[in-house]
């Protein structure tokens, strides 16, 4: 067979460096001249810079996305002994970082349509908490694949059980819901800077967002040993810290990150507009929300020939995600779940498939794709 004449890639981040090369060469230079690498002007920079596009009164850098999950639940008081809410059709991160704390995962089931959380079973699970569990101390909605959870029911049972939220926003940079930002309708917010994501480093990293600024300042204490005063410990705390070179690219790229979204949403328009006439259906979209399309999600019951047929044609696809977490190895029979056992978890696990979706792509690769699918 020959090869396809135009090959699409589902992601690209090298592409990102190379439409902006010169900024990103020369904020790293910039930053390897400081002669400061670690928690210096860079990353509060870039910190500060990040709170008021987000708008919040602070932002804490760290290593990671999971890292700033799990600070955040140390910061807030919450490990063993507390159970957290969350879902198992995300990234491993979100449940490996409540382990890291000593808490107690509890797994919903999620919306068919969305992927995101059901918040009617949150709901069940908050006013009827299974039994045999630790308090539930706090929940982790994650905003997936670029789109807003069902929020306002959950925030409104949260306050009445007095149960913190922690919005996931990893996959959600610039997301809405309502016309305000995701992550700034939570106690906390918590993005990772991975390349891939709609706001992403070259390298690992992660920030968090609150208004709450006891919790920042207890959150900057844990991410370096739990100092205050340089050496000395107040807390127990960890290595967990965002390097000057990545918090210097970074800042180079949050002022594109609206721009990008914006392309993103119009090729995802133009993907809704070639699969019209075939038998997909194009990824649900949350009334009253702002879709940043970190990715593109069709539901399809035939996706392995589906997939070869694209890979036929040039164009990658991808899986987000293909096992649930508590149907991987490590959590198989061990992390307790939610009334609805996550039925519609592992069946949308076993449908998801992800088009060609970063805001790189030419004109020519996304009508190549859009050819493909109208031909479907």
């Amino acid at each position: 067979m020959n090869a396809p004449l135009l090959t699409v890639p589902q992601a690209d981040p090298g592409a990102g460096y190379r439409a902006h090369k010169a900024e990103i060469d020369a904020a790293a230079l910039r930053a390897l001249g400081s002669g400061w690498y670690i928690l210096g002007a860079e990353g509060a920079a870039f910190e500060k810079e990040f709170a008021a596009w987000q708008g919040a009164a602070r932002a804490v850098g760290c290593a990671n996305g999971t890292d700033a999950l799990m600070l955040t639940l140390r910061g807030m008081g919450i490990g063993a002994g507390c159970t957290v809410v969350t879902v198992s059709h995300t990234a491993v991160a979100t449940v490996a970082a409540i382990e890291m704390t000593g808490a107690t995962p509890l797994l919903v089931d999620i919306d068919p349509d969305t992927f995101t959380m059901d918040a009617d079973e949150l709901v069940a699970v908050l006013n009827d908490p299974p039994p045999g569990l630790p308090p539930i101390r706090a929940i982790i909605p994650v905003h997936l694949y670029g789109q807003a959870c069902d929020l306002d029911p959950m925030l409104a049972a949260c306050r009445e059980h007095g149960v913190m939220v922690i919005e996931d926003c990893s996959q959600a940079h610039g997301a809405t819901l309502g016309g305000r930002k995701v992550g700034t309708m939570g106690d906390a917010a918590c993005f990772s800077l991975y390349p891939t994501k709609n706001l992403g480093a070259l390298g690992d990293g992660g920030i968090l967002s609150t208004d709450d600024e006891a919790l920042a300042d207890r959150i900057g204490a844990i991410r370096q040993y739990g100092w205050k005063e340089r050496y000395i410990s107040d807390s127990i705390g960890v290595n967990s810290r965002l390097d000057e070179i990545q918090a210097a690219i970074l800042r180079t790229r949050l002022p594109h990150l609206d721009a990008n979204n914006a392309r993103r949403a119009e090729i995802a328009a133009r993907y809704d507009e070639a699969l019209a006439h075939t038998a997909y259906t194009p990824p649900a979209r949350r009334p009253n929300a702002g879709h940043v399309f970190h990715q593109y999600v069709l539901r399809v019951p035939n996706r392995t020939a589906l997939m070869a047929r694209l890979r036929a044609e040039g164009v990658a696809t991808a899986i987000h995600y293909p096992a649930p977490v508590h149907l991987q190895p490590a959590y198989r029979g061990r992390t307790p779940l939610g009334p609805a056992g996550c039925a519609e978890t592992a069946r949308a696990a076993s449908e998801v498939m992800s088009l060609p979706m970063f805001p790189e792509l030419t004109d020519a690769q996304v009508e190549h794709v859009c050819g493909v699918l109208r031909g479907l």
